[in-house]
């Protein structure tokens, strides 16, 4: 058994549908912003940063995990799935989770700020966060151009990382129609059982 603790961001969504791609039996126990619950000493010995998600693998000693990357590697290595054995194979899809934690995330993240929650309009960081957002969009679209998965022709963690991130450009009104590899990605994933449900998660009460 799994214990999910998480939001409803596109972090979040990371491990959920992980999970249930995965097919396998987890709990899920929703963080409250409102009330800082993420910064409760409680959580914070699950996770010292104070993010979300974050899991408690009860069949492993009460192991817990946290940043979203190291998840999606850690239930990957347990169950066999998501992440090729092969040397090479194995890279590429780390490289291209590795672009999406270092690159899309944070970017895209700071472009939702910028353009949504900033006390103040500042257009230099808006536009800074929103063209470099697409930037990488662009390196995706480049990408799914040579493959059909970020990893290859297969679907792997990198796609389960990035694909809420993109599914989320909507948040600040960022449109596919220059990216139609992209666009045709993410809504082939966007159909897929496991994507919908966990996406989902945590149930909005």
């Amino acid at each position: 058994m799994i214990e999910l603790y998480t939001a409803g961001t596109p972090n979040g969504k990371k491990a959920s549908i992980m999970l249930e791609e995965l097919g396998i039996p987890y709990t899920v126990h929703p963080i409250d912003f409102s009330k800082l619950e993420q910064k409760e000493e409680w959580y914070l010995k699950i996770n010292p940063n104070g993010r979300i998600p974050a899991i408690v693998d009860k069949d492993n000693g009460d192991f817990p995990v946290f940043e979203s990357g190291a998840i999606l590697i850690y239930l990957a290595e347990k169950y066999g799935k998501f992440l090729s054995k092969d040397p090479k194979e194995r890279s590429i899809a780390i490289q291209w989770l590795m672009f999406q934690m270092g690159g899309v995330g944070p970017m895209q993240g700071q472009a939702n700020h910028f353009v949504k929650f900033a006390p103040e309009k500042i257009p230099y960081a808006m536009n800074r966060y929103v063209d470099e957002t697409k930037r990488l969009y662009s390196v995706l679209e480049r990408r799914l151009k040579e493959s059909e998965y970020l990893a290859g022709n297969e679907l792997s963690i990198a796609d389960i990382a990035t694909w809420p991130w993109v599914k989320g450009r909507t948040y600040i009104d960022l449109s596919l129609d220059d990216y139609p590899k992209l666009k045709a990605w993410e809504e082939k994933l966007g159909a897929r059982p496991a994507f919908i449900k966990g996406s989902e998660v945590p149930k909005k009460s």
